[in-house]
């Protein structure tokens, strides 16, 4: 047990140096390896489309349904149009977006990076003189960062459309009249920071999903289990970024009010 703790420790302590030398890479692998980087953008956005949209219009329909039966207990169900784009834009969706990206990806980061390793193609590759963190971590964290604000967006849209269904299911507000309603809170100067947010979001995903396929023993077994704590250490990545972010937001707001946003 004290081997483990130990060990787990020791590999943590690794991990800031790992991150260090992953985003000095990041500017020179976005210059020289751009078809990389656009393939592994296709790879990470575009097939987690589905699972996104289809958990934005889940969020939207269910939040209205469940919200809109409170608030109208009180008359105030004209409200929730405004509340609930507030609450989507600039929490939930991004929230939700990340999460997705740390399950999808972070999985897909991690047994990827298993095999690499498992397969020494990693060792192959510092042999011939080839950085791994170059060729390998750096375009997948630019995939990353700039894949998660994508899917936010799409979280969104698809949310207030699915509140926008349950609205003309069971609702009284006319299509215009919930748009209009949906944006009486709601600023550029709120919106941009909340999405562009997770593009911190994306890096972490793609920083821990790396590192732990990496430090992965090599076997079979041990590349399942890092594909598991890929999602895990990601997932709590991205709370804790999250979280850090926090005091940050009001800054960015604050700065685009004085821009006239």
């Amino acid at each position: 047990m004290k081997t483990l703790i130990l060990g787990s420790l020791a590999r943590a302590g690794r991990f800031p140096a790992f991150a260090a030398r992953t985003l000095l890479a990041v500017p020179p692998a976005l210059l020289r390896r751009g078809g990389e980087v656009a393939r592994l953008f296709e790879q990470v956005a575009v097939r987690s489309l589905p699972i996104v949209a289809g958990a934005g219009l889940s969020v939207g329909l269910v939040t209205w349904f469940q919200t809109h039966r409170l608030l109208a207990a009180h008359g105030a169900e004209a409200a929730l149009p405004s509340f609930l784009a507030v609450a989507v834009v600039v929490e939930l969706g991004p929230l939700l977006a990340g999460v997705l990206a740390a399950g999808r990806v972070g999985a897909g980061l991690a047994a990827e990076m298993g095999v690499m390793s498992l397969n020494e193609e990693i060792d192959a590759r510092i042999v011939l003189g080839a950085d791994p963190i170059a060729g390998l971590v750096a375009p997948r964290v630019i995939a990353c960062i700039l894949a998660v604000p994508l899917l936010t967006v799409l979280v969104d849209a698809s949310a207030l459309v699915g509140a926008l269904a349950a609205e003309g299911m069971a609702g009284n507000l006319s299509p215009q009249l919930f748009w209009r309603q949906s944006l009486v809170f709601l600023r550029l100067s709120d919106v941009i920071p909340a999405t562009l947010k997770t593009a911190v979001f994306g890096l972490m995903v793609g920083l821990v999903g790396c590192w732990v396929g990496l430090e992965s023993e090599r076997s079979a077994e041990a590349v399942g289990r890092a594909a598991t704590r890929g999602v895990v250490a990601s997932t709590l990545a991205v709370f804790a970024a999250n979280v850090a972010l926090v005091p940050f937001i009001p800054w960015a707001t604050g700065l685009m009010g004085l821009a006239g946003l």
